[in-house]
């Protein structure tokens, strides 16, 4: 793999639980597939996940292994999170995973949104060994950079690795982390289409505590036609010091209350 100039900041994220999400798995196939042995050895590509899956038909009805080799479905708005990120992040997946990785990413229309995939399966080492996160650091080039994963576990080890390890056990926890971070913009704008509506708000969130709480014309909207404008107020902080991009889906829904909408700055 090429090396990459260490320009933008380095954001490695986890997949599943972070970014794919998956329908509970049977207790009887959970305690099969997931025996730390043989799991081990699908993650770290010492079979194939092919031959993962035939293992466990030895002992659960093929059937049964069948209905649960789902594919899981993408977090859309962990999704979103991470195209924003990527506008000035170095983007890279670090997944545990089989051999079936890359072919899930492309099922899932994940194929182009990262600008580097590692799989535990293809590098032969596996979270929270801190070799495998030494391995993709080198590889890329990178000293540091944040790491997000929804297990505890693997994150601790990155910090002990030389990252910034993050738990985000939910999308919430991976958007205050990615905010705090100033990996995504702080700033959130509601766009209202009444001025007297948009200036009241305003000033009942600065009252709160938000800030800077500035009311202005949406310079895209049409300058001719004043039924056409937008006013816009514009949000960096949060009340509790964080910022206002940490509280995007409560912003959303303050919006949708005055017959608007979020945008980004």
């Amino acid at each position: 793999m090429e090396r990459t100039p260490a320009l933008k900041p380095l954001l490695l994220l986890d997949l599943d639980g972070v970014l794919r999400s998956y329908p509970p798995t049977p207790p009887r196939i959970a305690d099969v597939a997931f025996e730390p042995s043989l799991l081990r050895r699908a993650v770290t590509g010492q079979i194939t996940d092919e031959q993962w899956r035939a293992e466990i038909a030895l002992r659960i009805p093929p059937a049964e292994v069948d209905a649960w080799a789902v594919l899981g479905s993408v977090m859309t708005e962990a999704l979103a999170l991470v195209r924003m990120a990527r506008r000035q992040c170095f983007v890279a997946l670090l997944s545990n995973a089989t051999t079936r990785l890359e072919a899930d990413l492309e099922l899932l229309g994940l194929g182009d949104e990262f600008d580097a995939v590692f799989s535990s399966a293809r590098l032969g080492l596996a979270k929270p060994d801190p070799a495998i996160y030494r391995r993709v650091l080198d590889e890329l080039g990178y000293e540091t950079g944040v790491f997000c994963d929804d297990t505890a576990e693997n994150a601790d080890a990155a910090s002990a690795a030389g990252l910034d390890g993050v738990h985000v056990p939910n999308t919430a926890a991976l958007r205050t982390a990615l905010a705090v971070r100033e990996l995504i913009p702080p700033t959130v704008l509601l766009i209202l289409p009444d001025r007297d509506e948009a200036e009241e708000l305003a000033a009942e969130l600065l009252e709160s505590g938000w800030g800077p709480c500035h009311v202005h014309r949406d310079m895209l909207a049409g300058e001719d036609d004043a039924e056409d404008v937008d006013w816009v107020v514009e949000l960096t902080t949060a009340p509790d010091g964080l910022p206002a991009s940490a509280h995007r889906p409560e912003l959303d829904e303050l919006a949708e209350q005055h017959d608007g909408f979020t945008g980004d700055s």
